[in-house]
């Protein structure tokens, strides 16, 4: 498999009331082209923050992050968001509550001086299951799920080729999560798109990822093809206990 997208030895260091706080530290991780690439943890794992490294939103340290080959520019510029987008955790927190979906969805076609933009926001509604009806509604018009759609639409405007997905359903009922997780894998199947996505919770992680890093504390305790993890053949006791919590929901 070649590096599609490749971290070596990654550290991003935070400075907290004149402290050093270490939340990530050396972490080595390669994703293949077209590959669904999971990252598991509890909260503080240094997970999220290796996608916000990425975007260029956390300060690294030490290491590198390449794609493609190419090292990442600072600051990132409109290469880099053509290329790759990120869902956050919080649809409503994403959105900005006084633009209706219409203007969300537009306004990076606007930056990037792409054209056509009527006909791209109907697609782009109609990739994502929402009706075009909703083009002219504000975010609390929509329910938690019809947000969380609206923010994947504005991730793929550009048709990027990766998609960092930072816990996209944690915030959702769990029907709902079920029908945003099919959505994503149908736009990856659909689009060729590369994920790399971070969970605290093994069963989404299962039901998304090709193979899986398993953090704590900011470092990288073990790497699991979705076979190991299916057959629960884990080496480390951590990696077992987040098996075990997640057991049921995964076999369920």
């Amino acid at each position: 498999m070649t590096d599609f997208i490749r971290v070596e030895n990654l550290s991003v260091t935070f400075d907290a009331k004149g402290r050093k706080v270490r939340a990530v530290e050396d972490v080595s991780l390669s994703v293949g082209a077209r590959e669904s690439y999971g990252l598991v943890g509890e909260s503080g794992s240094g997970k999220s923050t290796i996608l916000r490294a990425i975007c260029g939103l956390a300060p690294i340290s030490g290491g590198t992050i390449r794609i493609n080959g190419e090292a990442l520019p600072t600051p990132r510029g409109k290469a880099f968001s053509a290329r790759v987008q990120m869902v956050f955790q919080d649809p409503y927190a994403s959105l900005h509550p006084r633009h209706t979906i219409d203007r969300t969805l537009s306004e990076p076609l606007a930056i990037h001086g792409i054209g056509d933009s009527d006909a791209r926001v109907m697609r782009a509604l109609e990739d994502v299951g929402l009706p075009a009806a909703f083009r002219f509604r504000y975010p609390h018009q929509l329910s938690g799920g019809q947000r969380q759609r609206v923010a994947i639409a504005r991730a793929l405007m550009l048709e990027p080729e990766i998609l960092l997905l930072d816990e996209p359903t944690s915030a959702l009922d769990a029907s709902v999560q079920a029908e945003v997780l099919n959505l994503l894998t149908r736009l990856r199947a659909e689009r060729g798109l590369t994920f790399l996505m971070v969970s605290h919770d093994l069963a989404v992680i299962d039901h998304m990822c090709d193979r899986i890093l398993v953090m704590q504390h900011g470092r990288a305790v073990e790497e699991l093809a979705r076979e190991d993890l299916a057959a629960a053949r884990m080496t480390t006791e951590y990696a077992r206990s987040l098996f075990d919590a997640s057991a049921d929901r995964m076999l369920g």
